[in-house]
């Protein structure tokens, strides 16, 4: 019993730390204004041979973007397409990173990793070379996914992951996903942190839950890959939630 007590208190603060750390938004305010934007028609993906960053490649591609794929693997990416093109290199190395920024006109980041027992800080400082580099060749929108559980959307994962798999299973890679979108709150671009509910495969709805209220403090909530990589690219043409991190989920 004493164990478990001492879990729960465990949880129970991390979730704090969690709320602290991530991006809080400013009492509801409505986001700094921002230039007229246009529709991008060159699209930079990070993230691509992931879950989600599949789907935005391939999304993408069918909504008429020209895109540019940065992955470690390309084997991992198999699509051919006359608007796709494949750079070969690595988030954490800079120079890869800025090769594959010339003449974008916007990113979208679905980086992700499995080395959830480290502390590597893949997410954070792979998303640091691509706000510098974005700086560097006047990028301004930047839409990322990161997750529900952090900052003001902390619980709102359901029972299941706030007092499990947060702080059991996955407590450095969400402190790591912390560090992320203090770095992109704190960029000067038009960002969009995108918060999901447990990601999983599926075909897309395209009918989705998204703002400050969705996610719940006892189940928990999911949605598919195709569904956040739609919702993500939406942002691209809207300045609804610029400077802000909607939670998304069914």
């Amino acid at each position: 019993m004493n164990l478990l007590v001492l879990f729960l208190l465990y949880a129970v603060a991390l979730t704090g730390v969690l709320a602290r750390s991530g991006y809080r938004s400013r009492s509801g305010a409505a986001p700094q204004s921002v230039s007229a934007h246009r529709r991008p028609s060159r699209l930079l993906i990070i993230g691509a041979t992931g879950g989600t960053g599949r789907q935005l490649v391939a999304q993408a591609l069918e909504r008429g973007f020209t895109v540019t794929a940065l992955v470690r693997d390309p084997t991992r990416l198999a699509v051919v397409h006359p608007k796709l093109a494949v750079v070969v290199g690595d988030v954490l190395d800079p120079g890869s990173v800025d090769a594959a920024m010339r003449g974008q006109e916007a990113v979208v980041c679905a980086l992700g990793h499995r080395r959830y027992f480290s502390a590597a800080r893949i997410l954070s400082e792979g998303t640091r070379n691509v706000l510098r580099s974005m700086e560097v060749h006047g990028i301004a929108r930047f839409v990322c996914e990161t997750s529900l559980g952090i900052g003001d959307s902390a619980g709102r994962m359901g029972l299941y992951y706030t007092f499990f798999t947060i702080p059991v299973v996955l407590p450095l890679y969400f402190g790591d996903k912390c560090r992320q979108e203090r770095l992109i709150a704190a960029s000067g671009m038009e960002w969009v942190i995108v918060r999901p509910g447990r990601l999983i495969d599926g075909e897309k709805r395209g009918r989705y839950r998204h703002g400050r209220d969705a996610g719940s403090f006892l189940r928990t909530v999911r949605i598919s890959r195709a569904d956040v990589a739609d919702f993500m690219l939406n942002q691209l043409t809207s300045d609804a939630y610029v400077r802000r991190a909607p939670r998304v989920c069914w």
